[in-house]
């Protein structure tokens, strides 16, 4: 192995490492949300935390949703919202980095979602816990700008294997950290301020993610590689909010004619399998307690058991294992056939967006990497914002059996434009 293979190597791993421990502090939330909410509901002095939930009760007795449901519901929105602000900030960071490297960017955005668990830590009401989740959201580009670095520290032939490293990171963060979160539900029981603690703990983890970034990440794109300045895609602003822009990648400059009909074509595969994707896979909290009388602690093992698997399938099955899997968990009447569902849900979580990710990273260029890539991660942002209110929707209109099998028979839509993608050889 020469040296810039070594070197390349090393940088992957950085990254990886550097993606496992962010994932750690983002998800040890997720299992918070129905606590902090009853903490807000019952501690918060302002008028927000009241607004928000006569809207999302509003929305609960128009559909029929059981009144137990309000907290998922109320996530759900939050958790909307959260992605809805990545997708308005991830193409302006990936063409920034562009022009001023990806070090400089990724430390930017570290912290700022360091600063959104500070104001997290210190959320006395319901109001600044908003402005933590906002602050967040809109930093939340630091995923794009991993994927960029790995692309950039990669060769053609190991970009699928590098880009898989990125989806076991998110295997792991996504095992571990609810799992914490919810140690530390447990732990600081009957403490008035017990959601200081994971804060801290998500705290402590970005700042020694920043120092392991700032020590041991070597600058991916060099300044001979770099785009010139503002003056170009940045330039058009609206191209950065507008979705038809972003659809059809309209910042990115000198494609071949081919090329643009493939990025899009992908781009638009990414937005629907992440959004029939999303909708079901928020809509299985309420599957599992209503039809599998789940509490939370076997919800917690249900994702382990999805976390692990998905770890240990990277690379093995493809977009359409997703059809049997949504198929086989709607029409489930016992726990096992809910977790052979679950296994195939799995499979194809684990392959089909880094596969995708591989795909659009070699268009472009160099010159326009990050820009790329961010507009793709922006698309699944989108679609993370509307799945959940849209699954939700169907689910509690029709059932969730009719809901899961025609989110299934939608996903052979994005499946049967993978087949009539012309993807060149060296992609």
């Amino acid at each position: 192995m020469s040296n810039t293979d070594g070197q390349i190597k090393r940088g992957v791993l950085v990254i990886f490492f550097s993606l496992v421990l962010d994932l750690l502090a983002f998800t040890v939330i997720l299992p918070l949300f129905p606590s902090l909410f009853d903490h807000y509901e019952k501690h918060d002095t302002g008028t927000l935390y009241s607004s928000m939930k006569a809207s999302v009760q509003t929305f609960q007795q128009a559909l029929g949703v059981p009144d137990n449901f309000n907290s998922v519901l109320f996530g759900g929105l939050i958790g909307s919202l959260f992605s809805f602000l990545q997708f308005l900030s991830s193409p302006l960071v990936g063409g920034l980095s562009d022009i001023y490297g990806r070090k400089p960017l990724l430390l930017i955005t570290m912290v700022g979602i360091l600063a959104s668990y500070a104001l997290w830590a210190a959320a006395d009401s319901f109001a600044v816990f908003i402005l933590a989740r906002i602050i967040g959201g809109l930093s939340k580009g630091n995923i794009s700008l991993s994927t960029a670095i790995v692309s950039d520290l990669s060769s053609e032939k190991t970009r699928g294997k590098a880009m898989a490293l990125i989806g076991v990171a998110f295997s792991i963060g996504f095992t571990l950290g609810p799992v914490i979160g919810a140690a530390f539900v447990v732990w600081s029981k009957g403490t008035s301020n017990w959601f200081i603690y994971p804060a801290w703990f998500a705290i402590i983890l970005m700042v020694l993610d920043i120092i392991y970034v700032v020590y041991f990440f070597e600058e991916s794109l060099p300044l001979e590689k770099r785009s010139g300045s503002v003056t170009g895609s940045l330039g058009q602003a609206a191209h950065f909010i507008n979705p038809s822009s972003l659809f059809a990648f309209h910042l990115v400059k000198d494609l071949k004619a081919e090329e643009w009909r493939n990025l899009k074509r992908i781009g638009m595969i990414y937005f629907l399998y992440l959004l029939f994707f999303s909708g079901l896979e928020f809509t299985l909290t309420f599957l599992t307690h209503i039809h599998f009388s789940f509490d939370s602690m076997r919800q917690g093992r249900m994702y382990a058991f999805i976390g692990i698997t998905m770890a240990l399938l990277q690379g093995v099955f493809g977009l359409m294992s997703m059809v049997p899997a949504f198929f086989i968990i709607g029409l489930a009447t016992t726990t096992a056939w809910l977790y052979f569902g679950l296994f195939f849900f799995s499979a194809g979580s684990a392959i089909v967006v880094p596969c995708l990710t591989t795909l659009v990273s070699g268009y472009g260029g160099e010159r326009q990497r990050g820009l790329v890539l961010g507009t793709f991660r922006s698309l699944g942002a989108l679609a993370r914002a509307i799945g959940p209110l849209v699954a939700s929707l169907v689910y509690w209109s029709v059932g969730p059996a009719l809901c899961y099998v025609l989110g299934a028979v939608l996903l052979i839509i994005p499946f049967k434009m993978m087949q009539k993608t012309n993807i060149p050889n060296q992609l």
